[in-house]
């Protein structure tokens, strides 16, 4: 039996167990499984590797992307360079190869909604979904800041120091923070909302509730708005194809 998994912390809302669970079933593959493996802190990650029997791969999320790199084999050129991990393969030997779909989910998510305007993007938070964001907009050729809750090195704004100026220059705004996820709908990154227009893209990498509260403040100025639903279903395929099984 082939097992693949979550990595994470807290994630029994997890979209990947259930998305797989349904991808085994509407394809009819009988000898593989999926399940989340919970872990308090990365110390943990080791023993999940010695003890889970056929264990082919795994995708990484919050708060791993990052801590997890030390303990690889080998790191993707492309998933190096970001700066963050979110699948693993297994190899026969028993290696683990670090890569990164989050960067292929979110581009091909957003490039449909591109236009010429959309020079400058803010990039709220700075964890390791936020590093897969700057690269995909980096290779767009769109230059990207970082908002954070302090000024620290390649942070440009604090939520504090944001401007309406600063959003209206500004016109693709991604939300790499947690902040709005379902059980706290209400929750949503401190920016000056009334600055948003209809040409602004708002894309939020929750997927939990479907319209975050970020997301509605922009839809209410008319703004094109976007979750991470779709760059989630594209990474999951994507993580499929680097595990190779059939």
């Amino acid at each position: 039996m082939n097992k693949l998994g979550l990595l994470g912390k807290d994630i029994s809302y997890s979209f990947s167990r259930t998305y797989f669970k349904k991808k085994f079933e509407n394809e009819n593959i009988k000898d593989t499984s999926y399940e989340n493996f919970d872990i308090k802190n990365i110390d943990l990650f080791p023993s999940i590797i010695k003890e889970t029997e056929g264990l082919k791969g795994m995708n990484v999320t919050i708060p791993y992307k990052e801590q997890v790199m030390p303990f690889l084999d080998k790191i993707n050129k492309k998933a190096k360079a970001i700066g963050a991990v979110n699948t693993i393969r297994i190899t026969k030997k028993g290696k683990l190869i670090g890569y990164n779909t989050d960067c292929y989910g979110f581009k091909n998510t957003i490039k449909p909604f591109i236009k010429s305007h959309h020079k400058k993007a803010l990039i709220l938070g700075t964890g390791g979904a936020s590093k897969a964001v700057a690269f995909s907009l980096n290779e767009m050729g769109i230059s990207y800041y970082y908002v954070s809750r302090s000024l620290k090195n390649g942070v440009t704004f604090t939520y504090d120091t944001l401007t309406e100026q600063d959003i209206e220059e500004h016109q693709i705004i991604v939300n790499c923070t947690p902040l709005g996820t379902f059980p706290n709908i209400q929750d949503c990154p401190n920016i000056p909302y009334k600055a948003i227009t209809k040409n602004h893209i708002l894309f939020d990498l929750i997927y939990n509730p479907e319209e975050t509260r970020f997301l509605n403040l922009g839809k209410q100025n008319n703004a094109t708005i976007i979750n991470g639903l779709n760059m989630l279903r594209l990474q999951a395929e994507k993580s499929w194809s680097i595990w190779g099984l059939k």
